[in-house]
C-alpha cells in the first residue's frame, strides 16, 4: 500500500518534468514582443533593444519591441498583465512600474500577483543636473540658492510616480530646498525644459542624462548613488557633499504576465543573460551610464518586494500626493 502511493506521485513529477524540459525547449513557437513602456528613444527603449536583437538570434524567432507609453509605465504594465500567459509577450518594466508607481497610487495592475520575474537587466545611478545658466556648480550650492530664492526654483520630472520624482522629493526632504515640481509626460521633454531653462534641476538616470551633460548642454550637480561614476569621475556623490539618504538607482528588469509557465520563464531567464553578458551588448549599455545587472527570477522578486516597502514608505513621509 505504502510502495502505490508513493509510486503515483513521483510518476507524476517524472511525467511532469519531461513536459517542462519539452516546453522549455520548444519555446517561442511565434514573434516575442518586448513591450517598453516608456516613448522611443529612451533608456529602456534602447536597452529593449539590444535585448530584442540578441535574443532573436539565440531564440529564432523575431523578437519586436513595442513602445506602449502614458500613465507612467501603467499602460504598459496592465497590458502585458492581461496578455497570454506563454511568454511571447514581456514587460521591460523598471523602477517606477514595479515600485515608485505602485507606492504612490491604486493601479489596475499588482506588481506581484500579476507577473512573473524574469530577471534584472541593469541599473544606473539617479543624476542631479541643473541647467547651465543656473549661478551654482554643485548641489550643496543648490541648496543654498533655492532656500535664498523660495517659490522660485522648479524641478521637472518625468511623471508622477517616476524615479526623477521620489529622487528629487527625497533631496527635498534631506536638505530643505525649496522648489516646486513639474511633471511632465516622460524624459525626454523635461530635459529639453531643463536645458531651456523652463525649469532649473532635474533627476534623471545618468543613463538619460549623460549624453546630454557630455554634450554641455547641462551641468552636473551630483550622483545620487553610493560611488563616484567612470562616465564622470569629477561628479561628486551627494553624500560626499553632505547630504544623506539620496541614495537611489534606476533598475530595469524583465517580466511575463502571471502563471507564465515555468520552465518559460527560466529558459528566458538564461537567454536573455547570455546576451546582456555578451561583452558588445554589456559595453553598449555601459557606454550610456548603467551597467548590466542580472541574476534570477526569485532575486528579481525579492527586489520588487523591497523597493515597494521603501517607497510606501517614503510616500507616507514626504506626503507625497499622485493628484
Amino acid at each position: 500500500m505504502v510502495l502505490r502511493a508513493l509510486s503515483v506521485p513521483l510518476f507524476m513529477m517524472g511525467s511532469w518534468l519531461i513536459h517542462a524540459d519539452a516546453l522549455a525547449q520548444s519555446f517561442p513557437t511565434k514573434t516575442i514582443t518586448i513591450v517598453v513602456p516608456t516613448a522611443a528613444g529612451g533608456a529602456n527603449d534602447a536597452m529593449a533593444r539590444i535585448i530584442a536583437q540578441g535574443l532573436q538570434v539565440r531564440l529564432g524567432q523575431p523578437v519586436v519591441v513595442d513602445n506602449k507609453a502614458g500613465a507612467n509605465g501603467a499602460i504598459a504594465s496592465e497590458f502585458v498583465a492581461r496578455a497570454p500567459a506563454d511568454g511571447h509577450t514581456i514587460l521591460f518594466g523598471y523602477i517606477a512600474t514595479h515600485g515608485m508607481n505602485p507606492a504612490l497610487q491604486k493601479l489596475k495592475y499588482d506588481p506581484i500577483a500579476d507577473f512573473e520575474p524574469i530577471g534584472l537587466v541593469a541599473s544606473s545611478p539617479i543624476l542631479m543636473v541643473a541647467n547651465n545658466a543656473l549661478p551654482v556648480k554643485n548641489a550643496t550650492e543648490f541648496v543654498a540658492l533655492s532656500k535664498s530664492k523660495p517659490g522660485v526654483m522648479n524641478y521637472a520630472s518625468a511623471g508622477k510616480g517616476t524615479a526623477p520624482h521620489f529622487a528629487a522629493e527625497l533631496f527635498k526632504m534631506s536638505t530643505g530646498s525649496d522648489m516646486e515640481h513639474v511633471p511632465y509626460k516622460g524624459s525626454a521633454p523635461a530635459i529639453v525644459d531643463t536645458i531651456g531653462g523652463t525649469t532649473q534641476v532635474m533627476f534623471p538616470s545618468l543613463f538619460t542624462a549623460y549624453p546630454q551633460v557630455k554634450g554641455g548642454k547641462i551641468k552636473a550637480l551630483g550622483l545620487a548613488g553610493a560611488k563616484r561614476s567612470p562616465l564622470l569621475p569629477d561628479v561628486p556623490t551627494l553624500a560626499e557633499q553632505g547630504i544623506p539618504n539620496v541614495d537611489i538607482g534606476q533598475w530595469y528588469a524583465l517580466f511575463a504576465p502571471a502563471k507564465t509557465p515555468s520552465a518559460v520563464i527560466q529558459r528566458l531567464n538564461k537567454e536573455v543573460n547570455i546576451v546582456l553578458n555578451d561583452k558588445a551588448n554589456e559595453k553598449k549599455i555601459e557606454d550610456q551610464g548603467a551597467e548590466v545587472e542580472t541574476g534570477t527570477p526569485e532575486q528579481l522578486k525579492t527586489l520588487v518586494q523591497k523597493e515597494l516597502v521603501r517607497w510606501r514608505s517614503v510616500v507616507a513621509t514626504a506626503k507625497i500626493s499622485a493628484d
